[in-house]
């Protein structure tokens, strides 16, 4: 079975999470360079099949666009120009970077792993694909 991958895209650090094949499990993946995303991508999906890709939509408590909204909107034409054959679907990142460095808490991470940007955008990619995939499940 194809996979699920999940984009918390940033300005300059992007997490990727991605289920197991089975579509069971949702796992951070590794955190890139935004600038690096697409060559990842190509090189990753050439290893892996993919049948949707997942990317976290920056939205305000009214619902109303945040300031990475239109980085996200231009990172999701790049997606679709290189990837046309793999569906996109947005998902709510509201508050998932708080709920990842919540459970970065739990886990017990020392302080100086918890300050590293990378973590969070990796484990928020990971919080988004669970939900996606608790919300889907048949």
């Amino acid at each position: 079975m194809p996979r699920i991958i999940c984009i918390d895209y940033g300005l300059k650090r992007t997490g990727l999470a991605v289920t197991d094949p089975f579509q069971i499990i949702a796992t951070g993946l590794t955190t890139v360079d935004s600038r690096e995303l697409i060559n990842y991508l190509k090189n990753y999906f050439l290893q892996e099949v993919v049948e949707l890709i997942l990317i976290g939509e920056p939205k305000n408590w009214d619902n109303s666009d945040t300031h990475a909204t239109p980085l996200v909107e231009k990172c999701i034409e790049s997606l679709k120009k290189n990837f046309p054959a793999i569906p996109i679907h947005k998902v709510d990142e509201r508050y998932t970077s708080k709920m990842a460095k919540d459970a970065m808490l739990e886990m017990g991470m020392k302080k100086k792993d918890r300050r590293n940007k990378a973590f969070v955008d990796e484990i928020a990619a990971t919080i988004m694909l669970q939900e996606y995939m608790r919300a889907n499940s048949h």
